[in-house]
């Protein structure tokens, strides 16, 4: 073919190919062509991973490296979805079609388990669970939510009803089961009101497993709650065949919508009055705080050189957990209570997992700690490019390049899409100059520019847009420009965040909040070695207390 078309022929459709990419997904940084090529090549790695994602699903190192053996993971709903479903559509639809045609794999796993509906896999390359280790895998049941929440953010931004209510409705109906299967009820004597708790679960921090009440699953869980039911009101009144088709299908019963509601509207959402924060899990408070600012870099990563037994005794956190709730869920999290918790979990984070670094960058920049927020998307663009984490050579990290474009569309764009409406609050660095991207919402290219004192909005064809700025709403007709002045890029704390901050806290026991690193006496590399039992001394020394 190739001999009779001529290869000219396939090198300018490459060409028209990669520039309608670039027309629709750049991102512009101005004033840093350093960081212009490195936010490019993290671009073109998302459209070599995510081109041929049908039935596919987009693996965790993509198609660059044998890293994970192939695998993919919930990172992609959460870090890769909402590029595509922004820019390329069509190829988030691709990607989330791969969860639909889980769904029978997912029902044997959810039964395997003793629960209802579906259980989506940690690991898989083919619908089944291949991860080793439950307690950091298998039990991190958000997954169901972040499949869920994956595809509420893709209709949001293309008004694709049709894909919901043929396909989509499916995952939203069966991960509400599980939820409603796997949670429970409970009613105090003190309060008579009865609470929804889900048990026994991981959140995203790794460092910490199984346990009760994690905020982020909770959070999450209440969202697919609520999302399924909202999802089943609007079809039978939007699509009455479609639903009636679904009912047929999936059996629906009479009363579970309305279970799916009272659940989430009970949701128990821990926060702790002592500390003014919210708990990552029930007991999470409890335990010793890990001090980083005192762990020897040569002692990084944790998970290398301490027995998960060690660290999951500790406050210490492998990637951003609570965190990650405030920024896929800010709309239930009032600006107080975001940077009370940034401020207490971002020193207890190691950005072991170089998923974290994203979201750190987001929530940093919302909350005003702008110079550490820059700090945190420079990790997260070179982790690859300056093999910051020492394992480029297995392939590239690609939910971390997904969530370059987000921490620069979100974090220092400022764009949410909460309740499916469309705002922006920026947060500019402080040597940028500008920033300028695209979005594609329900149907519209919407051409966003942020400068230091203005916004400049620019619509392609298709429908009017309605969106907020700093809770100012405006509507920008189809091939339309709009500008609107800035008066500043949002609060500014300098420095970052100490744990110290809360040396003078009392638990609910009445003890002190102390911190101390564990006493090294091996390294798990190295475990069973004479150097091993050469090193360790005849008296170890006491952890010290540096909050005290």
């Amino acid at each position: 073919r190739a001999e009779a078309e001529g290869v000219d022929t396939f090198f300018t459709r490459q060409r028209e190919w990669l520039d309608a990419f670039w027309e629709r997904s750049d991102v512009r940084i101005g004033g840093h062509d350093d960081l212009q090529q490195a936010t490019r090549w993290c671009l073109f790695q998302l459209a070599q991973a995510a081109a041929r994602a049908d039935g596919l699903g987009v693996p965790a190192k993509g198609v660059s490296g044998s890293g994970y053996s192939g695998h993919y993971f919930w990172d992609t709903e959460i870090y890769v979805l909402p590029f595509l479903a922004y820019t390329t559509p069509q190829w988030a639809r691709n990607a989330l079609r791969m969860r639909y045609l889980m769904l029978p794999a997912a029902r044997r796993r959810a039964r395997q388990l003793n629960e209802a509906g579906v259980l989506f896999p940690w690991r898989t390359i083919n619908g089944e669970e291949a991860s080793a280790y439950y307690a950091a895998g298998t039990a991190q049941y958000h997954i169901n939510a972040d499949v869920s929440f994956a595809l509420a953010k893709y209709v949001r931004a293309t008004g694709d009803t049709e894909f919901l209510y043929r396909e989509g409705v499916d995952i939203a109906v069966e991960t509400a089961r599980m939820w409603a299967s796997l949670g429970f009820w409970r009613e105090t004597e003190l309060d008579s009101e009865r609470s929804f708790h889900i048990h026994g679960v991981t959140g995203p921090d790794e460092y910490t497993t199984v346990v009760n009440d994690n905020l982020f699953t909770n959070v999450m869980a209440r969202f697919n709650l609520r999302f399924a039911a909202h999802t089943l009101r609007d079809m039978a009144l939007d699509a009455p065949e479609d639903y009636r088709l679904m009912v047929d299908r999936l059996g629906l019963g009479e009363h579970e919508v309305e279970a799916w509601e009272a659940a989430a509207e009970a949701m128990n959402i821990p926060f702790s009055d002592a500390f003014g924060i919210h708990p990552q899990d029930a007991v999470f408070l409890e335990k010793e705080v890990w001090d980083l600012e005192n762990t020897s870099p040569d002692q990084r990563p944790l998970l290398l050189h301490f027995h998960p037994l060690v660290i999951y005794r500790y406050q210490v956190l492998k990637q951003a957990d609570v965190v990650l709730a405030l920024f896929l869920q800010g709309n239930h999290f009032t600006a107080e209570e975001k940077l009370a918790d940034f401020e207490y979990y971002d020193p207890l984070t190691t950005g072991d997992s170089t998923l974290s670094a994203v979201v750190q960058a987001i929530l940093a920049a919302e909350v005003g700690y702008q110079d550490l927020a820059l700090r945190y998307f420079l990790d997260s663009i070179y982790v690859d490019l300056g093999d910051l984490h020492h394992n480029a050579a297995d392939g590239v990290h690609v939910a971390s390049a997904g969530g370059v474009w987000t921490a620069l569309v979100s974090g220092f764009g400022g764009m949410r899409d909460h309740f499916g409406e469309l705002s922006f609050d920026p947060r500019l660095p402080a040597d940028w100059p500008e920033l300028s991207f695209t979005l594609h919402w329900q149907g519209t290219r919407l051409q966003v520019t942020i400068a230091r004192d203005r916004m400049w909005f620019a619509a392609g064809p298709g429908q009017s847009v309605s969106f907020s700025v700093r809770g100012a709403q405006y509507v920008i007709d189809p091939e339309q420009e709009l500008m609107i002045p800035l008066a500043d890029q949002g609060p500014v704390i300098p420095g970052r965040p100490s744990i110290r901050q809360f040396a003078d806290v009392t638990r609910d026991d009445g003890s002190l909040l102390s911190a101390s690193v564990p006493v090294v006496t091996t390294s798990i590399p190295i475990v069973g070695s004479p150097e091993t039992f050469e090193s360790v001394p005849d008296q170890l020394p006491q952890a010290a207390d540096p909050m005290s």
